[in-house]
């Protein structure tokens, strides 16, 4: 699946970057000030996991994602990266 994965403590819960071979990734957080189980398509700027924007052109969302279960979690990670090359 991802090519990378990093797991990041903020405010009190967690962030993960995932990270596909096609230049795309999500940021999914889940913390006291986010939606639940919360995604955002993200488009890297170069090799380092940490250098990347929001993606709100990528056909699967124009905004960020709330309250997801672990399955909508998978099914979302499953469409980023069969995304086109960015």
């Amino acid at each position: 699946m991802a090519t990378e994965k990093v797991t990041y403590p903020r405010h009190d819960g967690i962030q993960t970057v995932y990270r596909f071979d096609n230049g795309y990734g999500a940021s999914i957080v889940s913390h006291n000030f986010s939606y639940g189980t919360e995604m955002a398509v993200i488009r890297f700027d170069g090799n380092d996991i940490n250098s990347f924007h929001l993606c709100y052109d990528s056909g699967i969302t124009n905004d960020v994602l709330g309250y997801l279960s672990p399955a909508d979690v998978d099914r979302y990670l499953g469409l980023i990266e069969k995304l086109p090359p960015a």
